[in-house]
């Protein structure tokens, strides 16, 4: 009888046959015997159709790719057969990973997905392409670097995206910082390439380790007329005074190649206005700022209609600590919270918002208390009966929240939530703000004479409070940037006519005439500065005469335009009227609320073509640097940059 061989499974070599007669009987009889008895065998792993189990000449036991012959170690007690299915999904001369590199595969259109929203799209397999999204990846969703070792991630990029060879730790660092220098190259090509000056954002924050951070951010309008906010540097400074800060935007500027800046806009620090005058007394002689910086030092308005709100607070303290004394002693642990929601669900009152507290140092915080608390007068009423220490507690402290306190509450929640929305507004920087600085100005005039006549005698004495801090910084024409106005005369909704009424209706006709006139003496000085000069104008004419030379056809179509102005001046005489004129001369568009004012310039640039090189830089200013500290605090350097935020 021949023993059967030693097998290695993957390569069986078939055991020599013994006659067919003993052979079933020794099978019937064995199969007997085991009936019911033996052990069910093992399921056996898939990744054993791609590899053969052999024996190498160490005598270890190997798992060979039946497709590039490279061997594993295939002890599954020890290593399992995770590698081994890596491997296949990998292993570029498996049939199921050889695809053709011309063929592109058909992707579907996908929502919320840059650039997949609304139509087809053809998809190859791309090394290089994935870790570009996969380091976006890292950066947008602020991810450590770390998270490309984890088990979980590679599991899901074996079953998405076998053929991915997932870079480590180090390699996705390099690849962060590769896509920070790829951004930053692109957009110094970006300024490089746009003709419009440069207008700065930058705020400056203390980090819980001390250490003090500058933020600058520069605004300006491309040639395709889009508004762009893009971080210059995010770096730890040494001190909060006003010419560190100064030699730090300017070599900042310098490193990126900015010659030409606009507008500065910062808080009223007065740091602040050291930095600037340090700014103009840099740039004024390289000819890099507009009327020799006269213009160059903006005011955050949001930080001015913080002060604002501030002083009227002041005022209303009373019912405002004793609403608030109210929400802190519910907070205060989460047993009386809970019996708190439940008095909410038994009074049935239906708001989704909870109980938050105010941040001293931020006023609209006290707005989002006061607008949330004010939901839940009948809750705190019946809190009340059912913990006996509320009002003895609240009684130690400013006292009970009465009707004429919660009475208070509303009409000041009300009265904050257009100053609320105003800061909202002009903090935006993703669309224009500047052309509406004069609009929200107004209205917040508005809204504090009318409620310097409220039959409250409290609400009376707060808004007149605010109405002198209004006129600190906005009662005189000469403390305030006079770009602001300018702005709002390039919207072609407003003008001059639209400013001259609404200067009329807040102060007195003589001083309105009197900001007009300065008004309209900056807008021509303005102008005229950014009129081409005579010799760029003749320069470019001989340029274009030069060229036309050799064209027969062009050459005489010009001399008969020649011919048909020279007809015209005798008959009409030469038309003196400026490019200005004519523009303040025409109907005012609609105010609707839809209107695109960067679309309306970049269609009528060819007609106004100086109004619209000042519309590109003026309009570009922002009036707030709000978003610019939340960014500051959370270093969202990147994010800006490539476009997310």
């Amino acid at each position: 009888m021949s023993t059967e061989p030693t097998s290695i499974e993957g390569s069986v070599t078939p055991p020599t046959s013994i006659d067919s007669e003993n052979s079933g009987v020794g099978a019937s009889s064995q199969a007997n015997v085991t009936t019911g008895k033996r052990k069910a065998t093992p399921q056996r792993s898939e990744v054993w159709s791609h590899f053969t189990k052999i024996i190498n000449s160490e005598g270890a036991s190997k798992a060979k790719c039946n497709y590039c012959q490279k061997e594993f170690c295939c002890d599954v007690k020890k290593n399992g057969t995770g590698s081994l299915k890596y491997h296949i999904g990998s292993c570029k001369k498996n049939p199921s990973n050889v695809v053709d590199p011309s063929q592109g595969q058909l992707v579907l259109p996908r929502k919320g997905v840059e650039g997949g929203e609304g139509h087809f799209s053809t998809w190859r397999f791309d090394q290089e392409a994935c870790r570009k999204g996969l380091a976006q990846m890292i950066v947008i969703d602020e991810l450590p670097f770390k998270f490309v070792e984890s088990e979980g991630f590679k599991k899901f990029m074996f079953v998405a995206c076998p053929r991915f060879h997932i870079p480590s730790r180090t390699t996705m660092t390099r690849d962060v910082y590769q896509l920070y220098l790829d951004e930053r190259v692109k957009i110094k090509q970006l300024l490089r390439s746009s003709c419009s000056r440069v207008c700065l954002t930058t705020d400056t924050w203390t980090s819980l380790q001390r250490v003090n951070y500058l933020c600058i951010t520069a605004h300006f309008i491309d040639n395709d007329w889009k508004l762009n906010k893009k971080i210059l540097n995010f770096c730890p400074i040494s001190s909060h005074k006003g010419e560190s800060i100064g030699m730090v935007i300017e070599k900042c500027l310098l490193n990126w190649g900015i010659d030409k800046l606009f507008t500065v806009t910062v808080d009223n620090a007065s740091s602040n206005d050291v930095a600037i005058g340090y700014l103009r007394k840099k740039f004024n002689p390289r000819g890099g700022l507009v009327q020799n910086g006269k213009y160059l030092h903006m005011r955050c308005m949001a930080h001015i209609v913080n002060l604002i709100v501030v002083e009227g607070l002041k005022e209303m303290n009373k019912s405002v600590e004793r609403v608030k004394g109210a929400v802190r002693y519910v907070r205060q642990s989460p047993a009386r919270l809970q019996k708190f929601k439940e008095c909410v669900v038994v009074e049935k009152i239906e708001c989704k918002k909870m109980l938050c507290l105010d941040v001293c140092t931020r006023w609209n915080s006290t707005y989002l208390m006061l607008d949330t608390a004010q939901n839940f007068e009948r809750a705190f009423e019946r809190f009340e009966e059912q913990d006996t220490n509320f009002r003895t507690e609240l009684e130690r402290g400013e006292g009970w929240p009465s009707v004429d306190d919660w009475t208070n509450v509303r009409d000041l929640r009300d009265f904050l939530e257009y100053f609320y929305e105003v800061t909202l507004r002009i903090s935006g920087t993703s669309y224009v703000t500047s052309n509406n600085f004069f609009y929200e100005l107004s209205e917040i005039d508005i809204l504090l004479r009318d409620a310097q006549l409220n039959s409250n005698f409290d609400f009376n004495v707060m808004a007149i409070k605010m109405k002198e801090k209004y006129d600190k910084y906005w009662g005189d024409i000469d403390k305030m940037n006079l770009l602001m106005f300018v702005a709002c005369v390039l919207d072609p909704r407003q003008k001059l006519k639209y400013l001259e009424f609404a200067l009329s209706e807040m102060s007195s006709s003589e001083k309105a005439y009197e900001m007009m006139q300065k008004l309209k003496e900056s807008l021509y000085e303005l102008f005229d500065e950014y009129k081409p000069s005579l010799h760029s104008t003749c320069s470019q004419s001989s340029v274009s005469t030069h060229v036309s030379l050799g064209e027969p056809q062009q050459k005489m179509k010009r001399r008969m335009q020649a011919l048909y102005k020279k007809r015209e001046l005798e008959i009409c005489g030469e038309d003196k009227t400026s490019e200005l004129d004519k523009y303040l001369a025409e109907a005012n568009e609609e105010f609707v609320e839809d209107f695109d004012i960067l679309l309306w310039w970049k269609v009528n640039s060819p007609r106004f073509p100086t109004l619209s090189k000042m519309a590109r830089d003026m309009l570009a200013i922002p009036v707030s640097t709000l978003l610019q500290s939340l960014h500051l605090a959370r270093g969202d350097v990147c994010l800006i940059n490539i476009g997310v935020l």
